[in-house]
């Protein structure tokens, strides 16, 4: 029987791992024996691609022909491609996905494509272990990768010929090899600092419950930025012959050489080491961890804020332990840091570089046997989900830091009469108002019945999945009629994108505020304003000239309210309106019950349906039901 696996989808190295017969995760052998498959694909210009260390090992000669950390890249625009990036790869400026070219020039590959010969390696490696081909897998996932880069995940994994089960977020996986190993209950913190990638969450952890109280990370921080810091130093002063450009050859045998002595001084005081680089060039090294940790306290700092972010998002102030993820947190000024951070000596019993694979092992092995009781697992969205209204306001759906999988349902009506469509367009953020949100989706439910505004009733729901995939449908309640959209973004949210969408939200709180309700009076006075014109022209004469002439006037100090900033002035202005008009309404509804009951007994009319009302233009807007 087929043996489901898990996959560390890893910006430096990958793993694959699964659960044997004696119910233990265990991490399968991938790479010439070793347990870590390096992230790294060499495209030649002529035969067959290399994936691993012997690709890696081509890194210095071949630096544009072998990418590294592509995990960068997943579900990226051109535009999110960083300088350094660009000094080492060619990249094809064509299209909304990142497309590098490679093999000399003569081909062009995708994020996607990368990942999947990855990917391909790890199956046949646990193919190879298990002797059979394995069946599902869960791979793993940064928490703050949004749709696109997850998406973008999934079809590399179904690219590379495996049944992903779920995607699993990186902190929560390590949970579950935690949780099942050592039974722990309280709240504790994930800190995953990997090659190119740091993320922080808070979980409670109770009798096999693992709930992500909250997340926040980075997607362009990791040892890589050690490596690199370390590597411009060492190029500066011991680089013969001197070169004050190097190529991108040069630069990365640099950083590869920088890579092992800073893994080195993990446990010495001082390396020293000697080079042989490209195009005839030697480095000559020596450092000491002093030295290293002053180059890579900047660096190390920068995971402050996300981590004190996370525990207010949680709503704690400690916790009763800290996890370390990623094989960066082995570096001892980590270490201290994190203790520092919060307030205790972090918890380092499993391999911080496979403690994630082991984790989706077990969760892989738990989908695969069709669930387990004792676990239970709850990742959270990191930006609200929800929906533009008339006069542009949002209203959100599905809140930040609900757990996922998670559903929405709210009712929506029509504005206008005779509306026989509604846009629903689908925002991402917490400001109030859908200009200064991210726009997802948006199409359009068409065949509403025509009727009276707000008559007509559509129910729309949003639905997050457990992989963090959104969709979105909008129903008629009476006819039925439903369209629906899986969101699929073309590239994704940055996690400086994300932390600005969250800080301005908090910066502009208050004048957001005063938008929304000045825009949420304006529609207001816009259909009471229209609602008068109409019932005008119908039953006028049921006013007294000196009667219209002070609504009117009213009507006109109501406009002239909606053209200024003041919601309260608009407030007051609809609630004096509605005074002067609440005779007249009076009338128009005597008229038409006396007109409806003409010719009819009273007990006639006891359980008839409503009336449809009058045609009238197609309008596509939504209001919401209230």
């Amino acid at each position: 029987m087929p043996r489901a696996i898990g996959i560390d989808l890893g910006t430096t190295n990958s793993l694959v791992a699964h659960v044997d017969e004696r119910n233990r995760p265990r991490i399968l052998p991938v790479d010439e024996g070793k347990p870590l498959l390096a992230s790294a694909v060499f495209y030649p210009p002529d035969g067959a691609v290399e994936v691993g260390g012997a690709a890696k090992r081509r890194a210095p000669e071949r630096p544009v022909d072998t990418i590294l950390s592509v995990k960068r890249f997943m579900g990226r625009g051109p535009g999110d491609i960083r300088p350094e990036d660009r000094g080492i790869y060619q990249f094809d400026e064509v299209g909304a996905m990142v497309r590098l070219r490679v093999g000399g020039g003569k081909r062009t590959v995708t994020p996607i494509e990368v990942s999947a010969e990855i990917l391909r390696v790890l199956r046949r490696a646990a193919g190879e272990a298990l002797g059979g081909a394995p069946g599902g897998c869960v791979i793993t996932v940064p928490a703050y990768f949004d749709d696109a880069q997850r998406q973008a995940t999934k079809d590399a994994g179904r690219l590379a010929g495996l049944d992903v089960l779920r995607l699993l977020n990186e902190p929560t996986a390590a949970a579950v090899a935690y949780g099942l190993d050592k039974r722990s209950q309280g709240v504790f913190a994930v800190y995953d600092l990997g090659g190119g990638t740091f993320d922080v969450s808070i979980l409670r952890l109770e009798e096999g419950v693992f709930e992500v109280l909250s997340t926040v990370g980075d997607t362009h921080l990791g040892g890589d930025d050690f490596d690199r810091l370390v590597a411009r130093a060492l190029l500066e002063g011991g680089l013969t012959p001197p070169d004050p450009d190097p190529s991108p050859a040069v630069l990365r045998g640099a950083v590869a050489a920088a890579q092992r002595i800073r893994e080195a001084l993990t446990d010495r005081e001082a390396v020293e080491a000697e080079v042989e680089l490209p195009e005839g060039h030697r480095l000559r090294a020596r450092l000491t961890r002093a030295e290293l940790e002053a180059l890579i306290q900047p660096v190390v700092e920068r995971t402050a804020a996300p981590c004190r972010a996370a525990l207010r998002d949680a709503g704690v102030e400690k916790v009763d332990g800290v996890v370390l993820v990623g094989g960066a947190t082995r570096t001892p000024l980590v270490r201290r840091h994190v203790k520092a951070l919060f307030g205790q000596e972090p918890l380092t019993d499993l391999d911080p570089d496979t403690v994630v694979a082991l984790g989706a092992a077990v969760q892989a092995d738990a989908l695969d046997r069709g669930g387990r009781e004792d676990v239970l697992l709850l990742d959270v969205i990191p930006l609200s989900l929800g929906v533009e209204m008339m006069g542009g306001v949002v209203e959100k759906i599905i809140l930040r830091n609900s757990t996922i999988p998670a559903s929405a349902t709210q009712q929506f009506t029509t504005y206008a009469d005779g509306q026989t469509g509604m846009v629903i367009h689908v925002v991402q953020g917490e400001r109030e108002l859908a200009r200064d949100c991210r726009s997802l989706a948006r199409f359009t439910l068409k065949g509403i019945p025509p009727m009276p505004a707000g008559i007509a009733r559509v129910e729309i729901t949003y639905s997050v999945d457990a992989d963090g995939i959104l969709q979105v449908s909008a129903r008629e309640l009476t006819t039925g009629i439903e369209q629906r959209i899986q969101v699929k973004p073309t590239y994704g949210l940055t996690e400086e994108e994300v932390e600005h969408m969250l800080v301005e939200s908090i910066e502009h709180a208050e004048e957001d505020v005063s938008e929304r309700f000045l825009r949420e009076w304006r529609v207001e006075g816009d259909r009471i304003l229209s609602s008068l014109e109409t019932a005008f022209a119908m039953d006028g004469e049921l006013l007294q000239p000196d009667e219209r002439a002070a609504v009117e006037e009213r009507m006109r100090g109501l406009r002239t309210a909606m053209e200024g900033t003041d919601y309260l002035a608009v407030k007051a202005w609809i609630e004096s309106v509605d005074a002067a008009s609440k005779a007249f309404a009076e009338r128009r509804m005597d008229k038409h019950v006396a007109k409806a009951m003409a010719g009819h007994r009273v007990d006639e009319f006891g359980d008839a349906p409503p009336a449809t009302g009058a045609k009238g233009e197609d309008q596509d807007q939504g209001q919401e039901d209230g």
